[in-house]
């Protein structure tokens, strides 16, 4: 690309595109900082970028703005935020844009979700091999390592279970759990990791608690775990979470009468679920008996009828939940 030789050695030859997507925010903004950090120092980004909102943006103001010639510099950048948002005939006029793509203009494109099938994708990973970059979220078990990770950047450390209780509080979001990180290295004194007990004297819960992880809590017959969940769900209406459990408790008699024929491997192919998603049912199913099961199912009818009859659901809700999850 004329312009854009005189690169580092352990750096990669700039494309014309890039596409920065995934729901991971953090992931997003660091892309960003280090795509615009890289072209600064090849030339003065001050005259030589341009923003545009994907929701409002027109395709040939931003097919203008990127076979604009760079002003005293080599380089120039275009950055598409909420590229996903692009009206359609805006997206295709990029994609023709990016059929004779200007050697002097890194265009980057952000997005929350982009499909592959899409002409706008398929237009961008036809440019390079590493014009698609990866922000897709992490898995949650996999948050309080990287949650550690990223403590050190702003000069604290953090026991594991002080990084999984920030977790539990913050949630999934690493935008927010890296602005609380900030707090937490502002507040710690000396040179000791961060506790469990630092977390829960210095963050305030944000987080809600899934509906899957009540779920799992009341298939589990735990009780104690059901009720902290519950306080923790505003916005999950009682009448979801009640056809959710009852779900569930098919499942489990499924789960049941697998395991009873001597075939619990066989759950995931009854159900047509992955493995991972039924991987505790059987153990589940165990802790019921087979007449606790059925007589679950019959009350979370009569719970439904009164939910719908003018009873206060969250209350009916919670007494049903009581009397399946309790042991006897």
């Amino acid at each position: 690309m004329n312009g854009m030789a005189t690169q580092k050695k352990q750096e990669a030859p700039l494309l014309p595109v890039y596409l920065v997507v995934g729901e991971d925010a953090l992931k997003r903004d660091t892309v960003m900082k280090r795509l615009r950090a890289r072209l600064s120092s090849m030339g003065d980004l001050s005259f030589n970028a341009d923003e545009f909102d994907g929701e409002t943006a027109q395709g040939g103001d931003i097919v203008t703005a990127c076979n604009t010639v760079p002003f005293a510099s080599p380089v120039r950048l275009v950055e598409v935020r909420a590229a996903d948002k692009l009206k359609k005939a805006d997206a295709e006029q990029l994609v023709s844009y990016l059929g004779s793509p200007n050697g002097s203009t890194v265009l980057a494109l952000v997005a929350e979700k982009l499909a592959k099938n899409t002409r706008l994708y398929k237009a961008v990973a036809a440019c390079g091999k590493t014009a698609v970059i990866d922000c897709a979220p992490l898995k949650r078990y996999e948050l309080p390592r990287t949650v550690r990770s990223m403590a050190v950047t702003h000069g604290v450390t953090l026991t594991e279970g002080a990084a999984v209780k920030l977790v539990d509080l913050v949630g999934e979001d690493t935008v927010h759990l890296d602005s609380e990180l900030k707090k937490i290295a502002l507040a710690h004194r000396g040179t000791d990791a961060v506790n469990e007990h630092e977390i829960v004297d210095m963050v305030s819960r944000t987080a809600e608690v899934k509906p899957w992880e009540f779920v799992d809590a009341f298939a589990a017959r735990d009780v104690r775990k059901c009720l902290l969940y519950l306080g923790r769900m505003d916005s999950v209406s009682p009448h979801a979470l009640l056809a959710m459990c009852t779900t569930r408790l098919r499942e489990l008699v499924c789960a049941r009468s697998m395991a009873d024929r001597g075939n619990p491997r066989g759950v995931a192919a009854a159900l047509k679920a992955p493995d991972w998603r039924v991987k505790n049912h059987v153990n589940w199913a165990r802790g019921f008996t087979a007449a606790e099961l059925r007589r679950a199912i019959i009350s979370s009818r009569d719970t439904e009828r009164a939910m719908k009859s003018g009873a206060d659901p969250r209350s009916a809700f919670l007494d049903w939940v009581l009397a399946v999850t309790a042991r006897r």
